[in-house]
């Protein structure tokens, strides 16, 4: 009887993942036909594949989330919408286009902003990097960031890394994607806006983060990881690596 019990609870709690994921690719792919994105940010659908990445990292609609360095805020307009009802959407980091520009356009108007004291600076291999900050709140259910590690060095990373490291709860994910770098392949013009995935794994390792798994969504055998990412012959076409991790 116990294990008919547990069966059907293990059954019950399946189902229930399911119909939370099947609400996570509804809502984001109303959002993806909201008249607010640009036809620039339509024409990227394809190649970035939002719903299948944000599932792949377990977002949910109830959840409380973190995006950081968003940027023009090409997933916050995905995010936003998926997550007004039921969750949360704070920005954070590289934030000021999305604070002047997305704030009062409907549907966007809960995102919450957070801007904790500290600057982006000259780092190290003409890279930026930032000190050791906070970002003010916690209880995170995930944090998120796209194509955005490649632009800071080691020592910027790492405090991105401890900062989101205390802002989740426990049980907390990380989710990462990025253009991909060859492994141990020093710094050049033509890879800096690349990042080195096994480097990256270790750093959030180091970090205190438990290291859950990989996707091959935006894997691109074609590219040969030798040019700029900008380059004709690669935008739309970089291999990108998909992380995710957990806080213990």
């Amino acid at each position: 009887m116990r294990n008919k019990i547990l069966f059907l609870g293990a059954l019950l709690g399946a189902v229930t993942a399911n119909a939370q994921e099947s609400e996570l690719s509804l809502k984001l792919n109303e959002a993806l036909k909201s008249d607010i994105r640009t036809e620039a940010e339509l024409e990227r659908d394809r190649n970035r594949r939002p719903v299948q990445t944000l599932e792949f990292f377990g977002i949910t609609p109830d959840m409380k989330v973190l995006e950081l360095i968003p940027g023009g805020g090409w997933y916050t307009k995905l995010l936003a919408p998926a997550l007004r009802d039921d969750g949360e959407l704070y920005v954070a980091l590289g934030a000021s286009r999305v604070k002047s520009n997305l704030l009062t356009v409907p549907g966007l108007d809960k995102i919450k902003v957070l801007e904790p004291k500290v600057e982006f600076t000259d780092g190290e291999d003409n890279l930026r990097t930032l000190g050791a900050f906070s970002l003010g709140e916690t209880g995170f259910d995930a944090a998120l960031t796209f194509r955005n590690m490649h632009n800071l060095d080691a020592a910027g990373r790492k405090n991105v890394n401890d900062a989101v490291f205390k802002s989740l709860k426990k049980g907390g994910i990380y989710g990462i994607v990025d253009h991909t770098r060859r492994h141990m392949e020093p710094i050049t013009s033509e890879n800096r806006r690349r990042a080195d995935p096994v480097t990256i794994i270790k750093e959030l390792l180091d970090s205190g983060f438990v290291f859950e798994g990989y996707s091959s969504l935006h894997r691109k055998p074609d590219d040969e990881l030798r040019y700029e990412v900008g380059r004709k012959s690669v935008t739309g076409n970089s291999d990108r690596f998909t992380l995710l991790f957990k806080k213990p």
